[in-house]
């Protein structure tokens, strides 16, 4: 499964490439264990990421390393060990950690190792946190009940003045 293996340099210049650019526009990364996952687990898991907004690839650490270097992931440089696969929310936060977080639930071989948002380092165990991040539409909705809120209670207030007058 280790993709870039045989890859000679301009090769390996063009994954980097490739990489550096989904980096610098991701909003959040997961890198995750994934030694005892079959091909059709990764197929599979790969299909729902694209579903879903969530650029996934198995790369070379040295690699993953080279492609963060000026974005806000650089941080994750010194924690990058083993064979990782690399999850990046392309389209909303939260996304990479809900698919880790669900294909984990079947598969125990598959273990965050590092969470990184908003040029921060957190620990795999931070999966939930970043999971539990509302949708883009469920943040939308949660923005539009905040502002319809105080036109709510602004248009009682208008209505019990207007009630008051009537009885006066």
């Amino acid at each position: 499964m280790e993709e870039c293996m045989a890859l000679n340099l301009s090769q390996k210049q063009e994954v980097v490439a490739g990489l550096a650019d989904v980096a610098a526009k991701a909003h959040s990364l997961i890198a995750a264990e994934y030694a005892g996952i079959t091909v059709g687990q990764l197929t599979t898991m790969r299909k729902k990421a694209r579903e879903n907004g969530v650029y996934l690839k198995v790369v070379k650490n040295t690699l993953a390393s080279r492609a963060v270097e000026g974005t806000e992931y650089e941080c994750v440089k010194d924690s990058l060990v083993g064979p990782l696969l690399y999850a990046f929310s392309t389209e909303e936060p939260g996304a990479a950690g809900r698919l880790i977080k669900e294909f984990a639930k079947t598969n125990d071989k598959l273990q965050a190792k590092v969470v990184s948002m908003s040029g921060k380092l957190m620990p795999g165990s931070d999966l939930d946190k970043l999971a539990s991040l509302p949708t883009r539409d469920q943040a939308i909705a949660m923005f539009l009940s905040v502002l319809v809120e105080p036109a709510t209670r602004v248009a009682r207030v208008f209505k019990a003045i207007g009630e008051q007058k009537e009885q006066a």
